[in-house]
């Protein structure tokens, strides 16, 4: 594998269910190409799915910046979503398993940090939602 696809980035405007696909598609193809197996592929599509959905039912539209990482003899991949919609008043409420202001079951964000290996998220009222999260090569 070249060295130079540890340093690639792809950006997928958010805006509809089809860019959904597309983001979740252009991550489970990065993390081949960083050698990561099937299954954790899987989670990282699954986990742009999750961010992505949420950015077109919460804020209308956003982006999903799927990087690969490295730190140190670490390889794994970086997933930003970022809208500006409303942001979430309560953080701590909106990572609660069960917790869904959509009438959801609530899974996507908790589930999301349940799949990945590092997650942080940061909001504001009125000015947007940024979640970045990591999953490392086992």
């Amino acid at each position: 594998m070249a060295a130079t696809s540890y340093h690639r980035e792809v950006r997928v405007p958010v805006r509809s269910d089809l860019d959904v696909l597309k983001a979740r598609q252009d991550g489970r193809e990065m993390a081949r190409e960083l050698a990561f197996i099937s299954a954790d592929s899987t989670l990282v599509a699954t986990a742009i799915s999750e961010l992505a959905r949420n950015i077109i039912q919460y804020a209308g539209q956003g982006e999903i910046i799927i990087t690969a990482a490295e730190e140190g003899a670490r390889r794994g991949i970086i997933i930003v979503a970022h809208d500006d919609g409303p942001g979430i008043p309560n953080i701590s409420e909106a990572m609660q398993d069960g917790y869904s202001t959509s009438g959801g079951l609530g899974l996507g964000l908790p589930g999301v940090r349940r799949l990945m290996d590092e997650f942080e998220i940061f909001s504001e009222v009125n000015a947007g939602t940024t979640v970045r999260v990591k999953k490392w090569l086992r």
